[in-house]
Protein backbone atom coordinates (compact mmCIF):
# COMPACT_ATOMS: atom_id res chain seq x y z
CA UNK A 1 0.00 0.00 0.00
CA UNK A 2 1.45 3.44 -1.00
CA UNK A 3 1.56 6.06 1.81
CA UNK A 4 0.39 9.42 0.88
CA UNK A 5 3.81 11.12 0.87
CA UNK A 6 3.88 8.65 -2.31
CA UNK A 7 1.09 9.50 -3.78
CA UNK A 8 1.50 13.13 -3.42
CA UNK A 9 4.92 12.13 -5.65
CA UNK A 10 2.58 10.87 -8.10
CA UNK A 11 0.09 13.24 -8.34
CA UNK A 12 0.72 16.62 -9.60
CA UNK A 13 -1.77 18.45 -11.43
CA UNK A 14 -0.07 21.42 -12.10
CA UNK A 15 -0.95 24.87 -13.42
CA UNK A 16 2.02 26.25 -15.52
CA UNK A 17 1.40 29.61 -15.33
CA UNK A 18 3.10 31.77 -18.25
CA UNK A 19 4.41 35.12 -18.02
CA UNK A 20 4.67 34.70 -13.91
CA UNK A 21 7.28 37.05 -12.27
CA UNK A 22 7.57 38.31 -8.59
CA UNK A 23 6.03 41.50 -7.01
CA UNK A 24 6.89 43.71 -4.10
CA UNK A 25 4.58 46.31 -3.51
CA UNK A 26 2.27 46.86 -0.86
CA UNK A 27 -0.49 48.79 1.04
CA UNK A 28 -0.08 49.72 4.07
CA UNK A 29 -3.75 49.08 5.11
CA UNK A 30 -6.66 46.96 4.03
CA UNK A 31 -10.31 45.83 4.44
CA UNK A 32 -11.54 42.70 5.87
CA UNK A 33 -14.56 40.72 5.89
CA UNK A 34 -14.45 37.17 7.93
CA UNK A 35 -15.69 34.21 6.01
CA UNK A 36 -16.82 30.81 7.33
CA UNK A 37 -17.22 27.57 5.26
CA UNK A 38 -20.60 26.13 5.38
CA UNK A 39 -20.35 22.40 6.19
CA UNK A 40 -23.24 21.08 4.57
CA UNK A 41 -23.29 23.01 0.75
CA UNK A 42 -19.49 23.67 0.92
CA UNK A 43 -19.95 27.61 0.36
CA UNK A 44 -18.30 30.30 1.53
CA UNK A 45 -19.89 33.01 3.80
CA UNK A 46 -18.76 36.11 4.46
CA UNK A 47 -20.20 38.95 7.01
CA UNK A 48 -21.15 42.49 6.02
CA UNK A 49 -22.24 45.16 8.53
CA UNK A 50 -24.51 47.43 6.93
CA UNK A 51 -27.98 50.06 7.93
CA UNK A 52 -28.93 51.98 10.72
CA UNK A 53 -28.41 50.80 13.48
CA UNK A 54 -25.66 48.79 12.26
CA UNK A 55 -26.35 45.03 12.20
CA UNK A 56 -24.76 41.69 10.25
CA UNK A 57 -25.85 39.73 7.03
CA UNK A 58 -24.61 36.76 5.78
CA UNK A 59 -23.80 36.94 2.09
CA UNK A 60 -22.38 33.41 0.07
CA UNK A 61 -19.19 34.62 -1.60
CA UNK A 62 -19.53 34.62 -5.40
CA UNK A 63 -16.51 35.60 -7.75
CA UNK A 64 -18.36 36.25 -10.72
CA UNK A 65 -21.07 37.93 -9.02
CA UNK A 66 -22.16 41.81 -10.66
CA UNK A 67 -22.86 43.21 -7.14
CA UNK A 68 -24.18 42.60 -4.10
CA UNK A 69 -27.34 41.85 -3.12
CA UNK A 70 -29.86 40.61 -0.27
CA UNK A 71 -32.93 39.79 0.67
CA UNK A 72 -34.09 43.27 2.49
CA UNK A 73 -36.78 41.83 4.31
CA UNK A 74 -35.87 38.97 5.90
CA UNK A 75 -32.98 40.06 6.80
CA UNK A 76 -31.34 42.55 9.25
CA UNK A 77 -34.11 45.71 8.81
CA UNK A 78 -32.36 49.15 8.30
CA UNK A 79 -33.87 52.70 8.55
CA UNK A 80 -31.12 54.42 6.26
CA UNK A 81 -31.47 52.84 2.93
CA UNK A 82 -32.74 54.57 0.10
CA UNK A 83 -34.13 53.10 -2.96
CA UNK A 84 -32.39 54.71 -6.27
CA UNK A 85 -33.92 56.19 -9.09
CA UNK A 86 -34.28 54.79 -12.97
CA UNK A 87 -32.85 57.95 -14.08
CA UNK A 88 -30.07 58.62 -12.01
CA UNK A 89 -26.50 58.68 -12.34
CA UNK A 90 -26.05 55.57 -10.09
CA UNK A 91 -29.00 53.31 -12.01
CA UNK A 92 -27.24 53.97 -14.88
CA UNK A 93 -23.91 52.81 -13.62
CA UNK A 94 -25.75 49.94 -12.72
CA UNK A 95 -26.60 49.11 -15.69
CA UNK A 96 -23.50 49.85 -17.64
CA UNK A 97 -23.32 46.29 -19.11
CA UNK A 98 -27.11 46.22 -19.34
CA UNK A 99 -27.47 46.31 -23.36
CA UNK A 100 -30.87 47.55 -23.58
CA UNK A 101 -31.66 48.96 -20.10
CA UNK A 102 -30.41 52.29 -20.19
CA UNK A 103 -33.75 53.59 -20.86
CA UNK A 104 -35.59 55.17 -17.78
CA UNK A 105 -39.11 57.03 -16.59
CA UNK A 106 -39.37 59.89 -14.26
CA UNK A 107 -40.19 59.12 -10.54
CA UNK A 108 -39.96 55.35 -10.83
CA UNK A 109 -36.97 52.63 -8.87
CA UNK A 110 -34.24 51.56 -10.73
CA UNK A 111 -34.41 47.65 -11.09
CA UNK A 112 -31.89 45.71 -11.91
CA UNK A 113 -31.14 41.53 -12.70
CA UNK A 114 -29.47 40.00 -9.02
CA UNK A 115 -28.03 36.81 -9.77
CA UNK A 116 -27.70 33.20 -8.15
CA UNK A 117 -24.81 31.59 -8.87
CA UNK A 118 -25.41 29.05 -6.82
CA UNK A 119 -28.76 28.10 -8.56
CA UNK A 120 -27.75 30.00 -12.55
CA UNK A 121 -31.43 31.98 -11.71
CA UNK A 122 -31.78 35.58 -12.07
CA UNK A 123 -35.01 38.20 -10.42
CA UNK A 124 -35.81 41.42 -10.92
CA UNK A 125 -34.55 43.58 -7.48
CA UNK A 126 -34.59 47.11 -6.65
CA UNK A 127 -31.61 49.07 -6.55
CA UNK A 128 -30.79 51.08 -3.27
CA UNK A 129 -28.25 52.61 -1.40
CA UNK A 130 -27.09 52.42 2.18
CA UNK A 131 -24.13 52.47 5.00
CA UNK A 132 -21.96 49.59 5.31
CA UNK A 133 -19.09 49.05 8.06
CA UNK A 134 -15.77 47.87 6.93
CA UNK A 135 -12.71 46.48 9.53
CA UNK A 136 -10.27 48.87 7.96
CA UNK A 137 -6.68 47.30 9.28
CA UNK A 138 -3.22 48.37 9.23
CA UNK A 139 -0.92 45.59 9.43
CA UNK A 140 0.37 47.13 12.93
CA UNK A 141 -3.20 47.60 14.47
CA UNK A 142 -5.78 45.23 13.63
CA UNK A 143 -9.48 45.81 14.64
CA UNK A 144 -10.48 49.16 13.25
CA UNK A 145 -13.51 50.16 11.44
CA UNK A 146 -14.21 52.84 8.41
CA UNK A 147 -17.92 53.72 7.78
CA UNK A 148 -18.79 53.65 3.72
CA UNK A 149 -21.73 55.87 2.99
CA UNK A 150 -23.83 55.58 -0.30
CA UNK A 151 -23.00 51.77 -1.02
CA UNK A 152 -25.00 50.37 -3.78
CA UNK A 153 -26.62 46.91 -3.54
CA UNK A 154 -29.68 44.94 -4.46
CA UNK A 155 -32.73 44.44 -2.80
CA UNK A 156 -33.63 40.65 -4.18
CA UNK A 157 -36.90 38.56 -3.87
CA UNK A 158 -36.93 35.91 -0.34
CA UNK A 159 -37.46 33.28 -3.03
CA UNK A 160 -34.06 34.21 -4.61
CA UNK A 161 -32.47 33.08 -1.45
CA UNK A 162 -32.78 29.07 -2.84
CA UNK A 163 -29.28 26.73 -2.86
CA UNK A 164 -27.73 29.36 -0.62
CA UNK A 165 -26.34 28.22 2.89
CA UNK A 166 -28.51 28.36 5.88
CA UNK A 167 -28.62 31.76 7.04
CA UNK A 168 -27.47 33.44 4.42
CA UNK A 169 -29.65 36.36 2.93
CA UNK A 170 -27.22 36.94 -0.13
CA UNK A 171 -24.50 36.83 -2.21
CA UNK A 172 -21.54 39.23 -2.18
CA UNK A 173 -20.71 39.75 -5.84
CA UNK A 174 -16.57 40.16 -6.65
CA UNK A 175 -16.79 40.98 -10.41
CA UNK A 176 -15.61 43.43 -12.23
CA UNK A 177 -19.03 45.53 -12.48
CA UNK A 178 -19.00 48.97 -11.57
CA UNK A 179 -20.36 48.45 -8.34
CA UNK A 180 -19.22 45.09 -7.22
CA UNK A 181 -18.19 45.04 -3.94
CA UNK A 182 -13.83 45.51 -4.84
CA UNK A 183 -14.96 48.50 -7.09
CA UNK A 184 -17.01 50.20 -4.73
CA UNK A 185 -14.70 49.80 -1.96
CA UNK A 186 -11.52 50.96 -4.60
CA UNK A 187 -13.50 54.37 -5.58
CA UNK A 188 -14.76 54.81 -1.74
CA UNK A 189 -11.65 54.21 0.66
CA UNK A 190 -9.33 54.78 -1.86
CA UNK A 191 -7.83 51.16 -2.28
CA UNK A 192 -6.56 50.17 -5.87
CA UNK A 193 -9.00 47.60 -7.28
CA UNK A 194 -7.69 45.09 -6.17
CA UNK A 195 -9.08 42.30 -3.48
CA UNK A 196 -7.66 39.04 -1.90
CA UNK A 197 -9.59 35.75 -0.99
CA UNK A 198 -7.87 33.70 1.61
CA UNK A 199 -10.10 30.34 1.66
CA UNK A 200 -10.22 27.49 4.49
CA UNK A 201 -12.02 24.52 5.26
CA UNK A 202 -12.85 26.18 8.59
CA UNK A 203 -12.91 30.43 8.39
CA UNK A 204 -10.96 32.24 6.14
CA UNK A 205 -10.90 36.52 5.16
CA UNK A 206 -11.67 38.62 1.80
CA UNK A 207 -9.00 42.05 1.70
CA UNK A 208 -8.32 44.50 0.09
CA UNK A 209 -4.80 46.15 -0.84
CA UNK A 210 -3.14 43.06 -0.13
CA UNK A 211 0.05 41.74 -1.55
CA UNK A 212 1.59 38.89 -2.77
CA UNK A 213 4.59 36.76 -4.37
CA UNK A 214 3.89 36.14 -8.01
CA UNK A 215 1.17 37.27 -10.22
CA UNK A 216 0.28 35.50 -13.81
CA UNK A 217 -2.13 37.14 -16.46
CA UNK A 218 -5.92 37.36 -15.52
CA UNK A 219 -8.49 36.85 -18.09
CA UNK A 220 -11.96 38.50 -17.29
CA UNK A 221 -15.34 37.56 -19.06
CA UNK A 222 -18.31 39.37 -18.43
CA UNK A 223 -17.69 38.86 -14.36
CA UNK A 224 -15.91 36.24 -14.07
CA UNK A 225 -11.99 35.46 -13.88
CA UNK A 226 -9.88 32.94 -15.10
CA UNK A 227 -6.47 31.82 -16.38
CA UNK A 228 -4.86 30.29 -18.80
CA UNK A 229 -3.40 26.54 -18.19
CA UNK A 230 -0.41 25.67 -20.19
CA UNK A 231 0.43 22.25 -18.85
CA UNK A 232 -1.68 19.52 -17.00
CA UNK A 233 0.85 16.82 -14.98
CA UNK A 234 0.46 13.90 -13.69
CA UNK A 235 3.34 12.14 -12.23
CA UNK A 236 5.78 14.27 -14.20
CA UNK A 237 4.30 13.57 -17.49
CA UNK A 238 2.64 16.14 -19.30
CA UNK A 239 -1.28 15.19 -20.53
CA UNK A 240 -2.06 15.46 -24.25
CA UNK A 241 -5.13 17.71 -23.36
CA UNK A 242 -4.07 20.76 -24.94
CA UNK A 243 -4.90 18.93 -28.29
CA UNK A 244 -8.48 19.93 -27.29
CA UNK A 245 -7.49 23.80 -28.10
CA UNK A 246 -6.64 26.47 -25.13
CA UNK A 247 -7.38 25.63 -21.91
CA UNK A 248 -9.14 28.21 -20.26
CA UNK A 249 -9.61 27.93 -16.40
CA UNK A 250 -12.10 30.04 -14.58
CA UNK A 251 -11.52 30.79 -10.84
CA UNK A 252 -15.25 29.49 -8.80
CA UNK A 253 -16.39 29.89 -5.20
CA UNK A 254 -19.80 28.33 -5.62
CA UNK A 255 -18.44 25.41 -7.24
CA UNK A 256 -16.75 23.22 -4.28
CA UNK A 257 -14.47 20.54 -6.38
CA UNK A 258 -12.75 21.56 -9.72
CA UNK A 259 -14.64 20.62 -12.67
CA UNK A 260 -13.24 19.50 -16.22
CA UNK A 261 -15.16 19.34 -19.46
CA UNK A 262 -15.82 15.47 -20.58
CA UNK A 263 -12.98 15.45 -23.35
CA UNK A 264 -10.15 16.82 -20.63
CA UNK A 265 -11.91 14.58 -17.60
CA UNK A 266 -11.22 11.26 -19.77
CA UNK A 267 -7.96 11.80 -20.48
CA UNK A 268 -7.13 13.47 -17.22
CA UNK A 269 -9.02 10.55 -15.41
CA UNK A 270 -7.22 7.91 -17.39
CA UNK A 271 -3.82 8.85 -16.19
CA UNK A 272 -4.82 9.21 -12.69
CA UNK A 273 -5.53 5.30 -12.99
CA UNK A 274 -2.88 4.60 -14.45
CA UNK A 275 -0.69 6.52 -12.37
CA UNK A 276 -2.01 5.14 -9.10
CA UNK A 277 -2.19 1.49 -10.69
CA UNK A 278 1.45 1.72 -10.74
CA UNK A 279 2.07 2.93 -7.32
CA UNK A 280 -0.46 0.15 -5.91
CA UNK A 281 -3.24 2.65 -5.01
CA UNK A 282 -6.26 0.39 -4.27
CA UNK A 283 -9.70 1.77 -6.17
CA UNK A 284 -13.04 1.19 -3.84
CA UNK A 285 -16.71 2.08 -4.61
CA UNK A 286 -17.09 5.31 -6.03
CA UNK A 287 -19.26 7.75 -3.87
CA UNK A 288 -21.44 10.43 -5.69
CA UNK A 289 -20.63 12.89 -6.75
CA UNK A 290 -16.95 11.77 -7.44
CA UNK A 291 -15.61 9.66 -10.30
CA UNK A 292 -12.72 8.16 -8.44
CA UNK A 293 -12.34 6.63 -4.93
CA UNK A 294 -9.27 5.23 -3.18
CA UNK A 295 -8.72 3.48 -0.15
CA UNK A 296 -7.50 5.58 2.57
CA UNK A 297 -6.01 2.64 4.56
CA UNK A 298 -2.29 3.33 5.56
CA UNK A 299 -2.18 7.40 4.38
CA UNK A 300 -1.50 10.04 6.82
CA UNK A 301 -2.10 13.58 6.84
CA UNK A 302 0.21 15.35 4.47
CA UNK A 303 -0.18 18.66 2.90
CA UNK A 304 1.57 20.48 -0.01
CA UNK A 305 0.68 23.01 -2.97
CA UNK A 306 0.54 22.34 -6.46
CA UNK A 307 -3.47 21.11 -6.07
CA UNK A 308 -2.70 18.38 -4.26
CA UNK A 309 -2.35 16.71 -0.99
CA UNK A 310 -5.47 18.02 1.29
CA UNK A 311 -6.63 20.26 -1.77
CA UNK A 312 -7.26 17.35 -4.22
CA UNK A 313 -8.69 14.52 -2.21
CA UNK A 314 -12.31 14.32 0.04
CA UNK A 315 -12.29 11.94 3.02
CA UNK A 316 -15.58 10.30 2.50
CA UNK A 317 -15.46 7.64 5.25
CA UNK A 318 -12.96 6.05 7.33
CA UNK A 319 -11.22 3.85 4.91
CA UNK A 320 -12.21 5.74 1.31
CA UNK A 321 -10.52 9.23 -0.34
CA UNK A 322 -12.05 10.44 -3.53
CA UNK A 323 -10.96 12.53 -6.09
CA UNK A 324 -12.16 16.11 -6.07
CA UNK A 325 -12.33 16.64 -9.46
CA UNK A 326 -15.18 15.96 -11.37
CA UNK A 327 -16.87 15.24 -14.56
CA UNK A 328 -18.30 19.01 -15.66
CA UNK A 329 -19.88 17.33 -18.70
CA UNK A 330 -19.93 17.86 -23.07
CA UNK A 331 -21.24 21.69 -22.20
CA UNK A 332 -19.11 23.34 -19.75
CA UNK A 333 -18.69 27.01 -20.95
CA UNK A 334 -14.92 27.07 -19.55
CA UNK A 335 -12.63 23.35 -19.82
CA UNK A 336 -11.88 23.97 -16.54
CA UNK A 337 -13.62 25.63 -13.28
CA UNK A 338 -11.20 25.53 -10.55
CA UNK A 339 -13.60 24.85 -7.66
CA UNK A 340 -13.05 26.18 -3.72
CA UNK A 341 -11.20 22.62 -2.38
CA UNK A 342 -8.19 23.47 -4.55
CA UNK A 343 -7.90 27.31 -3.90
CA UNK A 344 -8.33 27.24 -0.21
CA UNK A 345 -5.57 27.81 1.80
CA UNK A 346 -3.89 30.08 -0.23
CA UNK A 347 -4.06 33.42 -0.78
CA UNK A 348 -4.72 34.69 -3.85
CA UNK A 349 -5.09 38.25 -5.40
CA UNK A 350 -7.01 39.56 -8.19
CA UNK A 351 -5.67 42.54 -9.84
CA UNK A 352 -8.83 43.86 -11.35
CA UNK A 353 -6.80 47.41 -12.39
CA UNK A 354 -4.24 45.59 -14.49
CA UNK A 355 -5.46 42.15 -15.36
CA UNK A 356 -3.47 39.89 -13.11
CA UNK A 357 -3.89 36.93 -10.77
CA UNK A 358 -1.19 37.26 -7.03
CA UNK A 359 -1.06 34.06 -5.50
CA UNK A 360 1.32 33.30 -2.79
CA UNK A 361 1.18 28.96 -2.99
CA UNK A 362 0.00 27.32 -0.31
CA UNK A 363 0.43 28.54 3.06
CA UNK A 364 0.58 25.25 4.40
CA UNK A 365 3.92 25.12 3.33
CA UNK A 366 4.81 28.21 5.85
CA UNK A 367 3.06 26.42 8.72
CA UNK A 368 0.32 28.51 8.53
CA UNK A 369 -3.20 28.49 7.41
CA UNK A 370 -6.01 30.91 5.74
CA UNK A 371 -7.97 29.92 9.29
CA UNK A 372 -4.98 31.47 11.17
CA UNK A 373 -5.45 35.18 13.15
CA UNK A 374 -4.19 38.24 11.21
CA UNK A 375 -1.92 38.20 14.19
CA UNK A 376 -0.23 35.74 13.26
CA UNK A 377 3.22 36.66 12.04
CA UNK A 378 3.52 34.09 9.28
CA UNK A 379 0.19 35.02 8.02
CA UNK A 380 0.67 38.47 8.25
CA UNK A 381 4.07 38.83 6.03
CA UNK A 382 1.21 38.39 3.04
CA UNK A 383 -0.55 41.18 3.81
Amino acid sequence: MASLSQFLLFFSFLFCLKNTFPVLGFQSNFALFPVAKDAATLQYVARISHGAPLGSTDLVVDLGGSFLWMDCNSGHVSSSYRLISSCSVNCSRAKFHDLGSTSCLLNTNCYVSPYNGVTGSTSVGELVEDVIAVDSVDPSDVGQSTTVDHFLFACAPTFHLQGLASGAKGMMGLGKASISLPSQLSSSIGHPQKFSVCLSSSTGVLLTGTRSLAYTPLITKQNDYLINVQSIKINGRRLAVHEQGKLEAKLSTVVPYTTMVSSVYAIFSKAYVEAATKMNMTRVETVAPFGLCFSSKGHCEMVKWRIQGRNSMVKVSEESMCLGFLDGGLEQSSPIVIGGLQMEDNLLEFDIGSSMLGFSSSLLLKETTCSSSLQDSKLKQFI
